[in-house]
């Protein structure tokens, strides 16, 4: 064999080889700023395993358990479960959640200032009903609470409990771009008004509003949830409205079964709640574009550099 055709069969070999290691993988994120941190060194990470993984679009779930379902999409690391159990039973086992980013991380639920909360004795949801005009912002009559944007899964547990508890008749669900929402109504508690807002855990919102001491959890006195023992609240254990939330990865099914490297390294990897908070507090404090997200993805897998590997190495056995 001539040096020409040797020379052909190795440039051949390493290019096969290359395309095998390189299968690309069609990774979403949530387009909530706060899981974006997460995704990146779950990246990072399945770039590690040797997969080529595109910049993570940002959709909300609705749209990502549907592309999901038909395979135009493989997975993402923003699943809350159960708020987005009925996201599953529309994709027919075509999606399912595996490993954890955090186990029971996700708290949700309904907050007021809590210099408010201790003038008018607020307790629960309820007692908005009596001082709604002390939450009004657009001079409507009702109290203003920034909500779930739809397609979120929040917003439908939000519209049960205004259904059954008839909390449309004195407030006002905001469900404009959340982030901006909350901009306003933290503009508004450093004027000195009352603000009413949901939230969930980890998130920027409750390091801005200091929990427990600007801000409380109320009750929400929903028939399907039952009180539970939680911090910074107007009572020892209040009814949240919400079950706490797995937070999970989620995936095209047959995806997963032709990738079990990646199967695995979902299963392994996880990020503390504390981490994920820390993240957020950064992002709230200007810290927040794609640049910044990335750099404090580095600085993470750097501290944690021996967790990191132990999910490659255990998505490669």
């Amino acid at each position: 064999m001539n040096y020409f055709k040797k020379l052909v069969l190795v440039i051949s070999f390493i290019t096969i080889s290359s395309g095998l290691n390189a299968a690309e993988i069609k990774m979403a994120k949530a387009n909530w700023d706060t899981g974006y941190f997460q995704a990146e060194i779950y990246k990072r990470g399945l770039e590690k395993l040797g997969y080529k993984v595109k910049d993570p679009q940002a959709i909300k779930p609705s749209v990502f358990y549907l592309a999901a379902a038909q395979g135009d999409l493989d997975l993402w690391v923003n699943g809350w479960f159960g708020t987005h159990d009925t996201y599953l039973e529309e994709a027919r086992g075509k999606v399912k959640p595996v490993g954890y980013v955090m186990e029971k991380g996700g708290l949700q639920g309904y907050l007021v200032d809590k210099k408010t909360a201790d003038k008018l004795n607020i307790k629960s949801v309820l007692d908005i009903k009596k001082h709604a005009k002390q939450f009004d912002a657009d001079g409507d009559g009702k109290a203003d609470m920034v909500a779930c944007p739809p397609g979120w899964g929040c917003e439908k547990q939000i519209t049960k409990h205004f259904a059954e508890l008839k909390l449309g008749e004195f407030i006002n669900p905001i469900q404009a771009e959340y982030s901006a929402s909350m901009a306003d109504a933290l503009a508004r508690y450093k004027n000195g008004k009352s603000v009413l807002f949901y939230t969930w855990t980890p998130n920027w919102t409750v390091g801005a509003f200091e929990l427990g001491k600007d801000v409380v959890w109320i009750e929400v006195p929903y028939s399907q949830t039952k009180a539970v023992a939680v911090p910074n609240a107007t009572k020892s254990k209040i009814n949240m409205g919400f079950g706490a939330d797995d937070i999970r990865p989620a995936a095209n099914a047959d995806f997963l079964k032709d990738n079990p490297k990646v199967e695995k390294f979902l299963k392994a990897a996880s990020i503390p709640l504390a981490d994920i908070a820390a993240q957020n507090m950064l992002m709230n404090n200007g810290e927040k574009s794609e640049r910044d997200v990335a750099k404090h993805a580095t600085a993470w897998i750097k501290e944690n550099q021996s967790t990191f590997d132990g999910w490659i190495k255990a998505a490669q056995q």
